[in-house]
């Protein structure tokens, strides 16, 4: 940025002896647009150093000499800039007239200069496709916006207006072409996909050998919560699982499962809220053959006699009848139970994991929900934190849903701006990991060239309107590279931010961002941070 001109940088003339009287005097620092407007008047002005002593003079001619000359420099540094850089870089005045075409822009859009130099920029093209027509009409500016300049190219647009005196006079735009990125990028993806369907099916082949998998993130309440649930899973205990829809209950009850039982041990599950009382039954205990009209005719086995040697997961257990309550305790008091129609009493053995919304001791005092099974069921509590307590764990979810549902639609996404990640952070999410999951599968499908940006956002999450000066340095003049590397940079941000509040106490910042210090110390080293 070129800075303003002022009388100390006119070269002055050396002062005649006794020839400063009658002179207007300025202080070398003042600036020439004032000195002009007092030569319009004076033949000469008289500068005075920082000691207030006479320098030097000035007169009209001289000045508009120097400064004619300081407009020269100017004029020959701005060429040379505009043939250095490799990008495309246009710059039109307010009456959208080119006045600058680099050869990166002759290379890009196959225009030369000597064509389109003074002409109208919407005479080359059309006027809904050109950002630099929205710098030029609302003052706005634009960073790294992908932009199809045409069918088989892609650019990166930078946007400004040109201000003077607070009037916008025209506007720069700096096109680079990432054709070539896209391409491999889109490469990257396919190949990105085959490997995550092997990931996949390796993890199906093998699903003991990390049954936390599929529980994404970092945060302490949550690790807190999958150190509870590792301990209860080393016994048969009955487990009773707490947390709010979408919080992710059944991983949690799989993981109990799959940490200790061996691979052929069912997983049997039933959601008591999606089962009517009249079949509730017939479907935990089977029934036998002619049991009741419209029943199979072999007959059929129900949930508890499925679920022998493993573990049977009852959710919304809330949402039992009474009268199956008692019926079920039976079960786990005397490892027994009849047929619906049987007279042959079946033994079973499993272990019971249930999960709620509700506050089932509430259910207990208003009698919905009987004393000694909830007892029964609550002999190991597993506390499932919602969301919003762990909104760290939200770059790391977004981060994995976003690829795992990019390969599903394959709708390659490799950018996703800050202003989004803030709103994805600051949202309350009163629906939890499914509510965000249903987001991030939204903005995959309705996401315009791989990029996620503010428009995409449903109406529900509320958008954050994150402004440059808000946001770390190394946020603003780095917003593109990979999706993961902008995750990475998003986290890092919020570490050193958390960081800089806390005077550089990692032990408070860790307690700030509610993990552990031995997990920040990770983050940080994983993220390049100085420890």
């Amino acid at each position: 940025m070129p800075q303003e001109l002022r009388l100390k940088d006119m070269m002055l003339s050396r002062l005649p002896i006794g020839e400063t009287e009658g002179f207007p005097t300025r202080p070398e620092d003042t600036s020439m647009e004032e000195i002009l407007g007092l030569l319009k008047n004076n033949e000469t002005v008289i500068a005075l150093d920082d000691k207030g002593s006479p320098s030097g003079h000035i007169d009209l001619k001289t000045a508009l000499d120097r400064m004619m000359t300081a407009y020269k420099k100017e004029k020959a540094y701005l060429s040379t800039i505009l043939q250095t850089i490799n990008d495309s870089c246009t710059v039109i005045d307010s009456e959208k007239r080119v006045v600058h075409w680099t050869e990166g822009a002759e290379r890009i859009f196959s225009v030369r200069e000597e064509e389109i130099l003074g002409k109208p920029i919407t005479d080359f093209f059309e006027a809904e496709h050109l950002e630099i027509l929205n710098s030029l009409r609302f003052g706005s500016s634009v960073r790294n916006k992908q932009h199809h300049a045409r069918e088989s190219l892609v650019v990166l647009i930078n946007s400004n207006p040109v201000r003077l005196d607070g009037e916008v006079i025209g506007a720069v735009v700096s096109e680079t072409d990432i054709t070539s990125q896209i391409r491999l990028n889109n490469e990257l993806h396919s190949t990105s996909e085959k490997l995550f369907r092997l990931e996949e099916q390796l993890r199906k082949a093998s699903p003991t050998d990390n049954p936390f998998s599929y529980i994404k993130g970092n945060s302490r309440a949550l690790k807190r919560t999958l150190e509870l649930t590792r301990k209860a899973s080393r016994t048969d205990a009955n487990i009773l699982i707490n947390g709010e829809s979408g919080v992710g209950k059944e991983l949690f009850a799989k993981a109990v499962h799959h940490l200790r039982e061996t691979d052929t041990a069912p997983f049997i599950a039933l959601n008591c809220g999606a089962i009517s009382e009249s079949l509730f039954e017939s479907e935990i205990f089977g029934y036998e053959k002619g049991a009741f009209s419209g029943a199979d005719s072999k007959g059929k086995k129900g949930k508890v006699e499925l679920a022998k040697g493993g573990t049977l997961f009852l959710d919304e257990i809330g949402e039992m009848p009474l009268e199956m309550q008692v019926k079920f305790l039976r079960v786990l008091q005397e490892k027994r139970f009849f047929r619906v129609g049987g007279t042959k009493e079946l033994e079973v053995d499993f272990r019971v994991v249930a999960a709620t919304n509700r506050d089932l001791k509430e259910l207990v005092n208003e009698g919905k929900f009987r004393e000694d099974l909830y007892y029964r069921l609550n002999v190991v509590n597993i506390k499932v934190p919602p969301l919003r307590e762990r909104i760290e764990d939200i770059i790391e979810l977004t981060h994995y849903f976003l690829y795992e549902i990019s390969m599903k639609y394959n709708r390659p996404i490799h950018g996703i701006s800050q202003e989004v990640m803030q709103s994805l952070m600051n949202h309350g999410w009163p629906g939890n990991v499914r509510e965000l999951h249903n987001v991030i599968e939204r903005l995959v499908i309705f996401s315009d060239h791989g990029e996620i940006r503010m428009d995409d956002l449903p109406p529900e999450i509320e958008r954050i309107n994150t402004s440059a000066e808000s946001l770390p340095a190394m946020v603003q003049e780095k917003n593109n590279g990979t999706l993961s590397d902008q995750l990475r940079e998003y986290e890092k941000n919020i570490i050193l931010k958390e960081l800089k509040s806390a005077d550089g106490n990692k032990q408070q910042c860790a307690a700030n961002l509610g993990i552990t210090r031995a997990t920040l110390y990770n983050r940080m080293n994983k993220l390049g941070i100085e420890l």
